[in-house]
């Protein structure tokens, strides 16, 4: 917590920098990024060069145990090679990517963030391989991958509220944003906040597009306990420390309600925020042959399955199988997604939310 923190504007400064570092001595090669990537499965070839490899770096937002749950499947079904994961929020991981590029440290192979708006960064710097699965050219919606092969979305999930059903009955619990500025909910809500989370800034984007600043003022105003990370609201519900969560996540929720924890999920009657999570190679792996068949296995039927079936996040894989009691996302009111939008309001909402919550 006590590493300095770089804005996005900053960090595009520092390619600059790092760029004519570049131009005075040997620095690991740039592929030039193709308008046409093409398709490519998984071959024989590709897996013989990861096993020579032995091993990549994951820079992983998901939570620990579902990038560890990944990373284990992947070793068993591609024995000799290991997966070292490597996990914070997602503006943590988009800071640490952005210094360690910056000093020409060149440790991720591929990542998975909550914030879609860092790969337009990344991609805008030069930094992301081209390498599109076969699978996903196949099967994927196509506004779901980078036309120029360089991410793919991973995952897809919702900012959602909820509430501890031991401490609120549910005919009383909030039906809607609106219903969190009753008076009643006062020093009883958590919520995490959007310069950790990439979940939450997405959500705090949507929020604030949908309601204007003046909505978290008066939220702010209900004495909300400040979390990290959107994972921590339903943590801090299922132990009965706050009766209400005001974002987070919904698959943690869903995790511990299955678990047998008194938690509950609410859909708010505005909209949800709608979060998706891209994955990328980066052109500077230090381990390129496993870092691909790592991105291609990721969006595979095998590995989204398991993200339907153990992260109960949702995804744009057609094959896979939700579970019978899952919500679909068509039966959700949901709000659009804007990446775009995130990257280009990202300091100010970081700015403006401190100022607001005093955190």
């Amino acid at each position: 917590m006590n590493r300095p923190q770089f804005s996005r504007r900053e960090l595009l400064g520092a390619t600059i920098a790092t760029s004519a570092l570049a131009a005075m001595g040997p620095t690991r090669p740039v592929r030039a990024q193709a308008r046409a990537t093409a398709a490519e499965p998984i071959t024989p070839a590709l897996v013989e060069a990861a096993k020579k490899e032995g091993k990549l770096a994951f820079y992983s937002a998901m939570d620990l145990s579902i990038a560890e749950k990944f990373a284990k499947a992947f070793e068993a079904r591609f024995p000799g090679i290991t997966v070292r994961v490597e996990r914070s929020g997602a503006e943590r991981v988009f800071q640490r990517i952005g210094q360690e590029m910056e000093s020409r440290i060149y440790a991720v192979d591929v990542v998975n963030s909550a914030d879609g708006a860092h790969f337009i960064v990344w991609k805008r710097n030069g930094w992301l391989a081209p390498y599109l699965p076969e699978e996903v050219a196949r099967h994927y919606p196509a506004q779901y991958y980078d036309p120029d092969g360089l991410w793919v979305t991973t995952r897809v999930w919702l900012s959602s509220l909820g509430y501890n059903t031991n401490l609120v009955k549910p005919e009383e619990a909030p039906a809607s944003f609106a219903d969190l500025l009753n008076p009643k909910w006062m020093g009883k809500m958590v919520k995490a906040h959007p310069a950790y989370s990439g979940t939450i800034m997405t959500a705090t984007f949507q929020i604030v597009r949908e309601f204007g600043w003046q909505y978290l003022e008066k939220l702010a105003r209900q004495k909300v306990m400040q979390v990290q990370s959107s994972t921590d609201p339903p943590k801090k519900l299922a132990l009965g420390e706050r009766a209400v969560m005001a974002d987070g996540n919904d698959y943690n929720l869903i995790q511990l309600k299955e678990a047998g924890q008194p938690v509950e999920v609410v859909y708010p009657s505005e909209g949800t925020p709608l979060v998706t999570g891209p994955s990328a190679v980066f052109n500077s792996a230090p381990n390129p042959n496993a870092a691909r068949l790592f991105q291609n296995w990721l969006h595979s039927l095998e590995a989204q399955q398991l993200l339907v079936d153990f992260a109960r996040q949702h995804s744009v894989h057609p094959l896979t199988r939700e579970k019978p009691s899952a919500r679909r996302l068509d039966e959700i009111k949901l709000w659009k997604d804007d990446p775009a939008g995130v990257e280009r309001a990202s300091e100010e909402i970081k700015a403006r939310y401190a100022q607001i919550f005093r955190v």
